[in-house]
């Protein structure tokens, strides 16, 4: 289960002031599964415009419903080792997204997993977060206690040229539980909880049945 204290304290680091990003990449997918465009720049480089509604899209993860909208999955030992989705994104997360190579194939594992008849975008941003320690009055302490290294992912309808909408589907890796990193499982995002992406859960957890209907 996630805690939503959890979630609340990762998005009080997702405004312009006290963003924990870092950088962000995208690509542009079109209604046939075609990556059209890319991009790949430092977080800090967007307009204070362009940070504000980028950040708006990416608190869409860690604020929904906490064990509704976002929920908690272990990574199956289908989707680790050489070669796996698993690695993809440790290897990601550990660049910073500065890879264009690895990110090209985060795009292309995407689009084969969501098949859609509309444009779309994928998002992701970069973020490290010096997690602070707490007191007993569950007051932060100014010594940070771990640094959350982490990635968060968005899938979004486009409502314009180069405008996605809000994010219907997205994840955070790795899991933040208890306040710090859990690199065997992932928080995924559907906005629809009743509706799941079955093609992308497996690309990302390696298993199809989940208990709910596909989109």
């Amino acid at each position: 289960m996630i805690n939503r204290d959890d979630m609340l304290e990762l998005t009080r680091r997702m405004t312009p002031s006290r963003t924990c990003f870092d950088r962000i990449a995208g690509a542009y997918v079109n209604a046939w599964g075609e990556i059209e465009d890319t991009f790949n720049i430092h977080f800090g480089k967007l307009s204070a415009s362009e940070q504000t509604k980028n950040l708006n899209l990416a608190k869409t993860i860690p604020f929904a419903k906490t064990n509704v909208q976002l929920k908690e999955y272990e990574i199956s030992d289908r989707v680790k080792g050489s070669g796996s989705m698993h690695q993809l994104l440790q290897g990601i997360r550990e660049c910073g997204l500065k890879n264009d190579d690895l990110m090209d194939v985060l795009y292309e594992q995407l689009a084969d997993g969501y098949p859609v008849d509309y444009d779309c975008a994928f998002y992701v941003l970069h973020g490290i977060y010096d997690v602070p320690l707490k007191a007993k009055d569950k007051e932060n302490l100014r010594e940070s206690e771990e640094v959350f290294d982490f990635m968060i992912c968005m899938i979004s309808p486009m409502k314009g040229e180069y405008e996605p909408d809000e994010p219907v589907f997205g994840f955070l890796y790795p899991a933040f539980s208890d306040r710090s990193a859990d690199l065997d499982r992932i928080d995924i995002f559907h906005k629809n909880p009743e509706h799941l992406e079955e093609g992308l859960m497996y690309k990302l957890l390696g298993r199809t049945q989940f208990g709910r209907n596909q989109r």
